[in-house]
């Protein structure tokens, strides 16, 4: 069962990058692994949480998956969590926490997963652990890119 968790300091604020991990459809644009992800539902509460179901589907050379989650946007609590509904895992969860800094803030990112498979869990663990740990960097890259290296942390 492998897990992995990140802090990362970045010089933008945790609104801005709340916003851009919340925006999913843009993932196949910059995230490693990320073919493409749909969104087939969303569920918006009355107190700034809402709630998408969706598919994305990753590939590294000629293996190709595609998996379902339940994302949770807590945009009051700067809180995303993912839970996982269906593919190949027996099990997923995900996080991510913004917290402010002096400089900006920490993106926190955890992640802890298996697959069904243990022939696919051989296949594509160390190539997921490597883009997990890349992650948090090309978050941080798209940050720099959509918001300006100079874009340094007001809340």
């Amino acid at each position: 069962m492998p897990t992995f968790r990140t802090a990362r300091p970045v010089k933008h604020t945790p609104a801005q990058m709340f916003a851009l991990v919340a925006d999913v459809e843009r993932y196949p644009e910059f995230l490693p692994l990320c073919e493409s992800l749909r969104v087939m539902r969303r569920v918006q509460s009355g107190e700034g949480v809402e709630t998408l179901v969706a598919t994305m589907a990753v590939g590294y050379k000629a293996i190709k998956e595609s998996f379902t989650t339940r994302v949770t946007l807590d945009h009051p609590r700067l809180k995303i969590t993912v839970e996982y509904v269906d593919g190949p895992f027996k099990y997923l969860e995900n996080r991510w926490t913004f917290r402010q800094t002096a400089t900006g803030c920490d993106v926190e990112f955890y992640i802890n997963y298996e697959f069904k498979s243990f022939a696919l869990g051989i296949l594509m663990g160390s190539v997921f652990d490597k883009a997990f740990r890349k992650f948090t960097e090309a978050f941080e890259e798209r940050a720099d890119e959509i918001y300006g290296v100079a874009s340094r942390a007001r809340a």
